[in-house]
């Protein structure tokens, strides 16, 4: 039984579970390692030198946390004379939608990383259970063409948290999907933070 399972048994008003919840989140948060989020942070300031794109990807909801990552990142920081160059490749249903047809659903990020990766560029990989088949596929490409891979992931990891060179790791028992969604929200907006801070301090200093 995961601990979303033993909150809604062992408290039994709407009320109860929320705050049962929320301090569980709490928890989580206060556990996470901020060295990987710093790495991280390192990253993408260092791609935005280089004028190098981040691409985020992800399956579900964590298809929607790449969407709000690329958002902050490249709008959010406010950084309009030298942008983050950062993209979701999970907004294009067309291009989605083709590959999963004629390709398998396996191959959507990977076809789009063959035709837009280049040396340089950063994939960031979000999944909960760290084994989605379509995002180890993109990795697995990534690294073996030397690009930067940063893993966002849940649970005990899975294959994502062995293969991504900088680990953004939220753990919980299987299927606390709320929670690891929820903590990899908090790193999207500490990270966007912290790069809007960045660009103002620059914008001040002229």
């Amino acid at each position: 039984m995961n601990k979303i399972d033993e909150l809604f048994a062992a408290k039994h008003t709407p009320a109860q579970f929320a705050s049962g919840y929320l301090a569980y989140v709490g928890r989580l948060c206060a556990a996470l390692d901020p060295e990987p989020i710093g790495q991280f942070i390192r990253a993408l300031l260092e791609a935005r030198e280089r004028g190098a794109r981040i691409f985020f990807i992800g399956n579900g909801g964590s298809a929607a946390t790449a969407s709000h990552f690329a958002n902050d990142i490249a709008i959010g920081s406010r950084a309009r004379a030298k942008p983050f160059r950062a993209v979701s490749l999970c907004d294009n249903q067309a291009i989605i939608t083709a590959i999963g047809n004629d390709f398998g659903y396996d191959q959507i990020f990977l076809r789009q990383l063959e035709n837009q990766m280049e040396e340089g560029d950063i994939v960031v990989a979000i999944s909960a259970s760290g084994n989605s088949p379509n995002v180890l596929l993109a990795v697995e490409y990534a690294n073996g063409r030397g690009n930067l891979t940063v893993g966002l992931t849940g649970f005990a990891g899975g294959r994502l948290r062995e293969m991504a060179e900088i680990k953004l790791h939220v753990p919980t028992q299987p299927g606390e999907y709320g929670p690891v969604e929820d903590l990899h929200m908090v790193v999207d907006h500490l990270v966007g933070a912290f790069l809007m801070q960045t660009v103002r301090r620059e914008l001040a200093a002229g």
